[in-house]
């Protein structure tokens, strides 16, 4: 009996701390949405007061523009006569320079009937030019002695804007206190507060005096109503055509997905129409806000009682606690010897890893001294190639040195110094061209350290050429060099000779038996990369052919002609310079190797 009592008590006591907890949690709730709405009301009321200063900074700017411009005599001289067409082209022009550097949408000056005269939109398709606008209420303040404004849909452009207006008034003497002439007039877009404010997740409009959103980050709600509009501010609207082709209904009349976030907002009023500027905050902010603190306060509750109930249990867990430890221990310790075990295979792994590393070192500098032999082997390959042709080229010299030598002893003996000293220039120029072609053998012929550095393209194509430029005089081959503009590449000048030396030859090869024969070489730039592109007449390149054409000791080449190392070693060395080197056959016949090379960068050189 005391025990069922027990319980009893043990279970009101239970549900009665549980109505408690709900209540507070309740009244947490409450609390936290008035402060989170009060909170989120006050910022929201800074951020309108920000855009409203911003607003109002922008429409003041331009209260005294048109002021300023009427007082200009060309104005009122073209209100005078209005049919001097030199007086109004000036005006125009001073219209438009004025526009353009003000910024505004436009500026166009009025008679006082109302019909625009001059305009600074006057060579647009669209121009105010012979518009009458008297029907505007600008108009009417203005011609009336006062400064006018409105806003409004443009009923020639159909774009909206802000319209400031001033009378002008004649100019000289006696010209205040009477009529105005006419009416100048401002038209300023507001565009770019309504692009501003679509980075705002929250809905912010403004509105007229009438209640008419005619600006917005909402579009759906552009030319609605916060509240039905009267019938005489409808009949207003519709005499002044302020909102030409809209139908103003109230926002609440939309889907519901339209008027998503129209609900309370803060307002503040801006401008000297009667604007109204508001913002719609977030009532998910207020709801997320108290949620937060009254499951902040459940949270606590919970702990607390949580905390109760584990010192109720708290007896009954100890010898699970000390059992529980007793086998932790027992788990560290396996543990323990665990990770001494995996720790001792982890550094035998790691000393492997090291000694892989450096057999692969090892392995990786052999393959790079092997690769520099066959880089050299290819040069001295081709110096052979090359032979017959330089001696060609040396034997003229050679040849035209010795005769000029002979006509030079001559002419000493017949005492003609004058033409023996020509004969020793013509000897000189002959030594200078043998000097040229040797110094580019020596130069090709060197053996390259690997360095990299900048190189110029149009200086090593020129010494590529210079050195086959016998075997194509001799085989009768036309080589056309084509360089548009000088470039630079970081890489190495003696193996990109090579690379060039070996394209070229290949070309030469490829149109010995394919007349017409013609080959040339051209130099271009690609975006970031220099491209060099070696074309020739040949009969292009064997379909089965194309799939090996830069494999190692592959050649289509007869016995004794080549080891099929050429376009393998040019691969190797184009990629070590971070290039591409690339063929394909021609539309028109022959073949196309491409060398795309990076250019050569400041960041480079700094580094």
């Amino acid at each position: 009996m005391m025990a069922l009592l027990h319980v009893q008590v043990h279970r009101r006591r239970l549900w009665l701390a549980v109505a408690a907890s709900l209540l507070l949690v309740g009244l947490t709730y409450w609390l936290a949405a008035r402060m989170a709405r009060s909170d989120i009301d006050r910022q929201s009321e800074r951020q309108l007061q920000i855009i409203a200063l911003d607003l109002q900074s922008m429409l003041e700017k331009f209260e005294t523009l048109p002021f300023a411009l009427s007082v200009h005599p060309d104005l009122t001289a073209a209100l005078l006569q209005p049919a001097d067409a030199a007086t109004v082209a000036r005006v125009n022009r001073t219209l438009q320079t004025v526009q353009r550097q003000a910024r505004v949408a436009a500026i166009y000056l009025m008679d006082r009937q109302g019909l625009t005269i001059a305009a600074s939109n006057w060579n647009d398709a669209q121009n105010y030019i012979g518009r009458n606008f008297a029907f505007r209420p600008y108009f009417r303040d203005a011609i009336d002695g006062g400064a006018g404004r409105f806003y409004g849909i443009g009923s020639t452009t159909s774009e909206p804007g802000y319209f400031i207006a001033q009378p002008v008034l004649a100019s000289g003497q006696g010209g205040e206190g009477k009529a105005p002439l006419g009416v100048l007039a401002v038209k300023i877009s507001l565009n770019e507060f309504e692009r501003t404010w679509q980075t705002s997740d929250e809905p912010i409009v403004l509105a007229d005096k009438d209640g008419v959103v005619f600006l917005g980050n909402r579009p759906a709600w552009q030319y609605r109503s916060l509240a039905p509009v009267d019938s005489a501010a409808r009949d207003k609207i519709e005499a002044t055509l302020q909102y030409v082709g809209k139908t103003i209904t109230p926002i609440t009349s939309l889907p519901a997905a339209s008027r998503k976030g129209y609900d309370q907002s803060v307002a503040r009023p801006v401008g000297r129409l009667g604007w109204q500027l508001r913002l719609f905050p977030a009532q998910a902010r207020i709801t997320r806000t108290a949620l937060l603190w009254s499951g902040a306060v459940a949270l606590v509750l919970l702990s607390a009682m949580l905390s109760l109930w584990a010192r109720h249990q708290r007896r009954r867990r100890l010898e699970e606690r000390q059992a529980s430890r007793q086998a932790l221990q027992q788990a560290a310790e396996e543990l323990d010897l665990q990770i001494a075990l995996r720790t001792g295979e982890l550094l035998q792994a790691n000393r492997d890893l090291g000694d892989k590393y450096a057999r692969l070192e090892h392995a990786e500098q052999l393959l790079r001294t092997t690769q520099d032999e066959l880089v050299q082997a290819g040069k001295l390959a081709m110096l052979g190639q090359m032979a017959a042709g330089v001696t060609h080229e040396l034997n003229q010299p050679l040849a035209a040195i010795r005769a000029f030598a002979d006509n030079a002893v001559t002419f000493l003996e017949r005492d003609q110094p004058a033409q023996a000293s020509a004969n020793l220039l013509h000897i000189s120029a002959a030594s200078a061209r043998m000097g040229i072609i040797i110094g580019q053998l020596k130069g090709f012929a060197r053996k390259s350290h690997g360095s990299v550095a900048l190189v110029e393209l149009t200086p090593s194509v020129h010494a590529s050429a210079l050195l086959l430029q016998a075997e194509f005089d001799r085989l009768g081959v036309v080589l056309q060099l084509d360089i548009a503009v000088p470039l630079q590449i970081t890489g190495d000048a003696v193996r990109l000779e090579q690379v060039l030396i070996n394209l070229l030859r290949n070309a030469l090869d490829a149109v010995e038996e394919a007349p017409p024969r013609h080959v040339a070489l051209s130099v271009v730039r690609d975006g970031d990369h220099a491209l060099v592109c070696v074309r020739d007449s040949g009969r292009g390149i064997p379909e089965d052919v194309a799939a090996q054409l830069f494999a190692p000791f592959f050649t289509t080449k007869p016995s004794g002609k080549g080891l099929g190392l050429g376009l393998a070693i040019s691969s190797s060395i184009v990629q070590a310079m971070r290039g591409q080197l690339s063929a394909h056959n021609l539309p028109g016949g022959g073949a196309e190797f491409q060398l795309r090379l990076p250019l050569f960068t400041a960041t480079e050189s700094a580094g």
